[in-house]
């Protein structure tokens, strides 16, 4: 996943304005105590970031990957 994907799912997941406010405000352990913003700008992987924000907010599988049904998946880095 690249980062630009990454934006674009947090748009069509959580609707832009949420989304945004979203990722700037809201810290995750499981990125080191960080917004997802803020683990980006440390170098984490976006798919990382992605699922860490995904879990947290308990959105199932089904609905993480948008409305681009030919949009595969990422298998997630454990």
């Amino acid at each position: 996943m690249r980062e630009r994907e990454f934006w674009q799912l947090v748009d069509e997941v959580f609707g832009p304005a949420y989304g945004r406010s979203l990722v700037r405000e809201q810290v995750l352990p499981r990125l080191g105590d960080r917004t997802p913003v803020q683990a980006l700008e440390a170098g984490l992987q976006p798919r990382d970031v992605w699922h860490a924000l995904c879990d947290a907010l308990d959105v199932p599988d089904a609905e993480r990957w948008g409305r681009g049904i030919e949009r595969q998946a990422p298998p997630p880095s454990r």
